[in-house]
């Protein structure tokens, strides 16, 4: 596996090595040693997987206690995947880092505990997976808002289709407002 730090260096791009022939492909999606080779010792205590539609923006959410380290990937389709760093004691607060993840691609990302993550699907439909260091806490669960300027976060959304927004989403909490970690 090939791991390589983003614009913010604790979110990792990770390219898998990929084998294939004319029956198809096999790839290692995760793998303690390499992992833990590449200063990534994680634990993962929940696997996610989530399907939808092109133009559903999910997120950005966070858990405020409990905070959740994620492994993301796209199984099927392509989205845009962002990460932004919450963490006020860090260096690049208030950053965010947006990645395509696809089926074609195959990279995954690995987003640390203390940022948002979101994902806007520019597929007609994706499946979205992802390992997660602490378990679901609704009760902590957060929402930034997705389009705060401040964020300035480049969406590749059409400037005439607005996107499809849960409840939460729709009123997530500017980014200045948001509760964040230390």
């Amino acid at each position: 596996m090939k791991f390589t730090p983003s614009k913010i260096p604790d979110v990792v791009i990770i390219e898998p090595k990929v084998f294939g022939d004319q029956r198809g492909f096999f790839m290692e999606t995760w793998s303690t040693r390499d992992f833990t080779e590449a200063g990534l010792d994680l634990n993962f205590v929940q696997d996610n997987h989530s399907g939808s539609t092109q133009g559903i923006l999910r997120g950005l959410h966070y858990q405020i206690q409990n905070p959740q380290g994620k492994l993301v990937r796209v199984v099927r389709g392509e989205v845009y995947d962002v990460a932004v760093d919450m963490r006020r004691s860090s260096p690049t607060y208030g950053e965010s880092v947006g990645v395509i993840l696809s089926e074609q691609n195959r990279r995954m990302l690995w987003v640390p505990p203390g940022f948002a993550h979101g994902f806007y699907v520019t597929s007609e439909h994706a499946e979205f997976v992802y390992k997660c260091t602490d378990l679901y806490a609704p009760e902590h669960e957060r929402s930034l808002l997705w389009n705060d300027p401040d964020l300035n976060i480049d969406w590749p959304v059409a400037a005439d289709v607005a996107p499809t927004l849960s409840e939460k989403d729709i009123n997530g909490t500017p980014f200045k407002q948001a509760d964040s970690y230390p």
